[in-house]
């Protein structure tokens, strides 16, 4: 089975999920890296050259080749679960996924505090990537990431081993 992490840009999916997978002697699978290498380019790149829409098919055909392969932790863009088509293969490939959810200050901090997010990453709306960009996606995103997860973790004030401790009881 895979445990699938999905959440806001910052959460931690990749930082909690290499720990998790390293916990469950399994492979950590980040969809976005996954992007990055099938596309050849940076997912700035990739929005700033093709668009949005193509980055989101990207991320549809490397979900559909990832998700059949067990025992896999996979973290998942911040936006994957946006489009109904990923949720649904997620729903069918019987996955346990977690909402890792945190605070919009907090989130900004981290992103702030990650330079190579900077300069990988694109803003997602004309607000700028700031607090008030991230509280917009976030009205938007979180009903979708309720709607999809098994569980949810506040990981606003926890760090990324106690938050493994708790998604692997959960498992």
């Amino acid at each position: 089975m895979n445990a699938v992490l999905i959440g806001y840009r910052g959460c931690g999916k990749s930082t909690i999920g290499r720990k998790l997978a390293d916990r469950l002697w399994c492979r950590f699978v980040d969809i976005d890296q996954l992007i990055v290498e099938k596309a050849g380019k940076s997912i700035r790149e990739i929005f700033a050259q093709d668009g949005e829409e193509r980055f989101r098919d990207l991320e549809t055909e490397v979900l559909r080749e990832v998700l059949p392969k067990g025992d896999h932790v996979l973290g998942l863009g911040g936006g994957t679960v946006m489009r109904e088509q990923n949720r649904q293969l997620i729903r069918e490939s019987g996955a346990k996924v977690f909402y890792l959810r945190c605070d919009a200050e907090e989130l900004l901090r981290r992103i702030q505090a990650d330079a190579k997010s900077a300069d990988s990453r694109p803003n997602l709306t004309d607000l700028g990537g700031g607090i008030e960009e991230i509280r917009h996606l976030l009205s938007i995103r979180e009903p979708i990431y309720r709607q999809i997860k098994h569980a949810e973790l506040d990981v606003t004030h926890m760090t990324p081993d106690d938050a493994v401790v708790y998604i692997a009881r959960m498992l």
